[in-house]
This record gives C-alpha cells, sequence and structure tokens, in this order.
C-alpha cells in the first residue's frame, strides 16, 4: 500500500538514503530539513520526481502536513556539531520529538523515532541490550546528546501510553556509507578523507577502544522493517552491525583500501565521557524483523571509499568550528 510519508532529518545522511528508498517504493514522500548538518545535494536527485516534496523547516517550530507515518531523524549526530550549540541540541531532541508525536497524534499517524546507541553511555554491560539502562554522565559535554535522545524515548513512551499513538523506537548504532558529509567528524569519514590526502590517521588515546560499524543500506533495511512490523513491537530495537572492531584497526584498513600511505598515530587525548566499547546485541531484531547486516565491513568501506573519490571537498562545508 503507498503511503504518504513524512522524514524529518530528510536531507542528512540516513534521512537521504531513506528518503531515496521511500520514493522509490512509490511512496508520497516530504522530506523536512533545516540543513544544518545536511547538504541539498543528498537529495537533489529526487526534487523532480512527482512523489517528492522538500521542505526547509526546523523541527524546533511545529509543523502540520497530512500523513500516515513519520520518520523521526532530525537532530546533529556528531559530537562536535551536537556540542557547537548544546542547548540547541537539547531543543531538537525534545520540541523536536514533542511536535512531531502531536502530529502524530493528530493525524493518527504511525511515528518511528531514531534513538541511538549513545542512551547506554559509557557501558559498562557489553554488548548493550535494550534492557540496559545505561551509564551516562547528566552533566557532561555529550549530555545535550544523550540526554536529549532520553528524554525522547521517555516521550515516545508517555505518547503511546497517554494518547495511544503508535509508536516504534529504534537505537541506531554506527552508520556509515556513501553520502556521509566528509567533515562529519566520525572516525570513518574523518580516516577515509585523510587517508585519500595521504595525511596522517589521527586516533584518540592508543586506539583500543571499539566500535560496530553498519552499512547504511543495512541500517535502512533495518529501518524500514520495525516501521512495517506488528503494531505492539514498540521498540526499543537495536538496530547495528555486531561485529566489534577497534578503531586502529579501523584506521588501518582505511589506509590499506585506499592504497594510501598514510600513517597512523595514536595518542590524541580522549575526549570526555567518550565509551571504551560500544557493540549492539541484536537478537531481538534477528528475532522480530528477521533483521541482520549483510555487508562485510571490507565492502562497505570499499564502496564509502569510491563515493569518497567522486566529490569535490571544496563543495562541502565543515557545519561548525570543531572540524
Amino acid at each position: 500500500m503507498l503511503k504518504r510519508i513524512l522524514v524529518t532529518g530528510g536531507a542528512g545522511f540516513l534521512g537521504s538514503h531513506l528518503c531515496q528508498r521511500l520514493v522509490r517504493q512509490g511512496h508520497d514522500v516530504i522530506c523536512l530539513d533545516n540543513f544544518f548538518t545536511s547538504q541539498k545535494g543528498n537529495v537533489d536527485h529526487l526534487l523532480d520526481c512527482h512523489n517528492f516534496e522538500l521542505v526547509r523547516h526546523d523541527v524546533v517550530d511545529p509543523f502540520r502536513f497530512e500523513v500516515d507515518e513519520i520518520y523521526n531523524l532530525a537532530c546533529p549526530a556528531a559530537p562536535g556539531h551536537y556540542q557547537y550549540n548544546p542547548i540547541k541540541t537539547m531543543k531538537t531532541s525534545v520540541m523536536g520529538a514533542i511536535n512531531a508525536l502531536g502530529l502524530a497524534k493528530r493525524v493518527r499517524a504511525r511515528i518511528l523515532h531514531t534513538s541511538t546507541s549513545e542512551v547506554y553511555g559509557d557501558p559498562e554491560v557489553h554488548p548493550q541490550p535494550e534492557s540496559y539502562r545505561g551509564n551516562v554522565n547528566p552533566i557532561g559535554p555529550r549530555a545535550c546528546y544523550d540526554e536529549g535522545k532520553r528524554a525522547a524515548e521517555t516521550l515516545m513512551f508517555d505518547y503511546h501510553r497517554q494518547h495511544g499513538v503508535q509508536i516504534k523506537v529504534v537505537r541506531i548504532f554506527n552508520t556509515y556509507g556513501p553520502l556521509m558529509h566528509p567533515y562529519d567528524g566520525r572516525v570513518v569519514s574523518n580516516f577515509i578523507r585523510q587517508a585519500l590526502a595521504g595525511e596522517d590517521i589521527t586516533l584518540f588515546g592508543d586506539g583500543s577502544q571499539t566500535r560496530s560499524f553498519c552499512f547504511v543500506d543495512d541500517m535502512i533495511d533495518g529501518l524500514i522493517a520495525l516501521m512495517e512490523s506488528r503494531a505492539d513491537l514498540t521498540g526499543p530495537v537495536n538496530v547495528g552491525n555486531p561485529t566489534e572492531t577497534t578503531v586502529i584497526d579501523l584506521a588501518r584498513k582505511v589506509v590499506e583500501i585506499c592504497g594510501s600511505r598514510s600513517k597512523v598515530s595514536t595518542g590524541r587525548p580522549m575526549p570526555a565521557d567518550d565509551p571504551a566499547k560500544r557493540r549492539p546485541d541484536i537478537a531481538l531484531a534477528r528475532k522480530e524483523l528477521g533483521w541482520e547486516p549483510r555487508v562485510p565491513l571490507d565492502q562497505g568501506l570499499r564502496k564509502t571509499i569510491e563515493w569518497f573519490r567522486t566529490i569535490r571537498l571544496s563543495d562541502y562545508r565543515p557545519p561548525t568550528p570543531n572540524y
């Protein structure tokens, strides 16, 4: 069945991939974005599609549409960007969720909210199941994002219990792929940009901290599978790659695939509250959605690096002075 679908943050990295998939499926898609960390170029190829509409708008301000489904993706997600204006980040998470939920309540739309693995903080349980309540510093420099996303989850479930809004909450783990902003500050984009330029790959600490990297196509499969799942599966559901990789091993892979002469340099001071480990337990996604990632890290990195070779860095500007 074809639906009318709103995607907030639809011109961002994940949002643009999601919009493209939904448009190709024939749905009527509204992409809402304020272009703080996103690029119009991510959705340029969709502008001539009869079933796609691009709207410049900030989710902090109310919005009204007649839709069947809402994917709530709007929020800066890289530490340098969300720490640049922490109050605005908290407003985006909380007020954006309130506005999206208010719309969902009014038009009786199903809403999927993209939460984050950051709700687990620097975890004391490994890997992280959805039942783990996290280890988050509520007054640290990352709290604007971590606690903002936790508060948004609270709002989702309160609207569900009090008003019967159909909700889906997904906790996204590290995702990468084509259309990443080259200056988003994430390790994959940083390492690729440095390797292609022949610069040293700079790591925080000794590089032993771990992350789990999910290719964007797999992530979009997971988001859509959760949205289309049975009504009583509200989540939260972890979606990410359970294969754990150290940051230094990632750097070496990027250098090798790029054919670069870059050297890997360690020892930069660790950022405050940076998690030492990050790996999802995806048993729930496997059981309820039949979902698990299919793209191996090497293959995904090759596709991402191929895309990075096609862009001109001069067409991009860092969204904040942090990079």
